[in-house]
C-alpha cells in the first residue's frame, strides 16, 4: 500500500529535497529480504535519487532552494580521517558501516506515519516524494542535468565505474573479469573500457545480458553453466595465469572467492563490489593471498562525488571563460581587419600583410565578404 508520510522541516545543517527521480538498486531488495546488516524497521528505503532542494536548515551554505542535487549515501564531512585522506572515501559520518541507526545526526527521524516514527535508510531514503538529508550528503549538480538519468550517479554508475578506475585503478592493456552484469556490473565494464583494458571478460548465468555487456565494452561473455569446472579455472585457462583485475558485482560469498581465485596468483587484484549478505562468512585458502594477490572492497566506487562534481563544474566554467575570451579576441580582430579592408583600395596587399595566425582560417572568408560589400558600395 502507499502510505502518507509526514516529512518534518530540515533542522540545522540539513536539507529537504523534493525527489524527482530515483532508481531501484538491488541493495534495496537486500533490505526487504533481511540481507542488509542492521537495518531498523519500519524504514523508507531508496538511495539512488536526484531532486531539487525545497528548503534548508540553519547554517546550510553549500546549497540553496531550487538547486539540483544528488543525495549521497556516502557523505563527505571534509573533517574525518577518511575525508582528509586521499586513500579512501567512506566518511566516518556514514550510516552504513558502523552500527547504523537509521536516524539523523541528532538521533531523531524526520519521517512519521500515523504518529509513528519511520527510520531513514543510509541517510538518503529516496523512495518518497520529499526526503531530508544532511548538508554533507547533498551534492549540487548542474541545473540542466536530466535528473531521470543522473540519479544513477547516486549509486549504480558511480559504484561500478569508480570500482574500476578509483579502487582497482585498472591499467591500459590489462585483462579484467566482471562477475555479474546488472547495472553496476555494466558500469564496471564501462570503467574497464575507459581505462584502456584490452580484454574484458563478462560473466553471468543469464545470456540475455551478453549483448548489452558487449555494447558497453566487454570483449567476451561466458556463462558458468556452460562449463563443468569452476569458473576460476576456466578464466585461468583463457588468460594463461589469471586476469589482472576481477570484480564481484553480485554479493554472493561463493562468487567472491571465485573472483579472487581467477586473478593472477602474484599481482592480481580482486574487488568486492556487491553488498555481502548479512551474517555470512567467507572460507578460503589463505595461499590465494600469500602468493601476492590483493583483495579489496569498494564502497560507492571509492568516489568523492562532492569533490568530483565541484572539480568538473569549475573545469567547465574555466573552459567557458577561455572560449569567451577567444571569441572576444576573434571579434575584435575581425573588426580591426574589416575597418582596414573597408578603407583599403587593394585587398590583395592587405591579405599579404595580415599574419595568418591572427585569425586563422576565418580571415579569408571574412575579407572576401567585406570586400564584396565595399565594391557594391562603390558601384552604387
Amino acid at each position: 500500500s502507499v502510505e502518507e508520510i509526514e516529512v518534518a522541516p530540515p533542522k540545522a545543517h540539513e536539507v529537504r529535497v523534493k525527489i524527482v527521480a530515483t532508481g531501484i538498486c538491488h541493495t534495496d531488495e537486500h533490505v526487504l529480504e533481511g540481507n542488509f546488516p542492521e537495518v531498523e524497521f519500519p524504514v523508507i528505503v531508496g538511495h539512488e535519487g536526484a531532486g531539487i532542494v525545497e528548503s534548508i536548515g540553519e547554517g546550510v551554505t553549500s546549497v540553496k532552494p531550487g538547486d539540483a542535487v544528488i543525495p549521497l549515501f556516502v557523505p563527505q564531512c571534509g573533517e574525518c580521517r577518511s575525508c582528509l585522506s586521499t586513500k579512501g572515501n567512506l566518511c566516518s559520518k556514514n550510516d552504513i558501516s558502523s552500527s547504523p541507526t537509521g536516524l539523523m545526526a541528532d538521533g531523531t527521524t524526520r519521517f512519521t506515519c500515523k504518529g509513528k516514527a519511520i527510520h531513514h535508510f543510509v541517510g538518503t531514503s529516496t523512495f518518497i516524494e520529499y526526503t531530508v538529508v544532511h548538508e554533507t550528503a547533498a551534492a549540487k549538480i548542474d541545473s540542466a542535468a536530466p535528473l531521470e538519468k543522473v540519479c544513477l550517479i547516486g549509486c549504480g554508475f558511480s559504484t561500478g565505474y569508480g570500482a574500476a578506475l578509483q579502487t582497482a585503478k585498472v591499467e591500459a592493456g590489462s585483462t579484467c573479469a566482471v562477475f555479474g552484469l546488472g547495472g553496476v556490473g555494466l558500469s564496471v565494464v564501462m570503467g574497464c573500457k575507459a581505462a584502456g583494458a584490452s580484454r574484458i571478460i563478462a560473466i553471468d548465468i543469464n545470456k540475455d545480458k551478453f549483448a548489452k555487456a558487449k555494447e558497453m565494452g566487454a570483449t567476451e561473455c561466458i556463462n558458468p553453466k556452460d562449463f563443468k569446472k569452476p569458473i576460476h579455472e576456466v578464466l585461468t585457462e583463457m588468460t594463461g595465469e589469471g586476469v589482472d583485475y576481477s570484480f564481484e558485482v553480485i554479493g554472493r560469498t561463493e562468487t567472491m572467492t571465485e573472483a579472487l581465485a581467477s586473478c593472477h596468483y602474484n599481482y592480481g587484484v580482486s574487488v568486492i563490489v556487491g553488498v555481502p549478505p548479512a551474517a555470512q562468512k567467507i572460507s578460503f585458502d589463505p595461499m590465494l593471498l600469500f602468493s601476492g594477490r590483493t583483495w579489496k572492497g569498494s564502497v560507492f566506487g571509492g568516489e568523492d562525488l562532492h569533490k568530483n562534481v565541484n572539480t568538473k563544474r569549475k573545469k567547465k566554467k574555466k573552459e567557458e571563460r577561455v572560449k569567451e575570451k577567444q571569441r572576444q579576441r576573434g571579434e575584435g580582430a575581425l573588426t580591426e581587419v574589416g575597418r582596414d579592408l573597408w578603407r583599403s583600395s587593394s585587398p590583395t596587399s592587405l591579405l599579404k600583410q595580415l599574419p595568418y595566425s591572427k585569425l586563422h582560417r576565418k580571415v579569408p572568408k571574412c575579407l572576401e565578404y567585406l570586400w564584396r560589400r565595399r565594391l557594391h558600395s562603390l558601384s552604387g
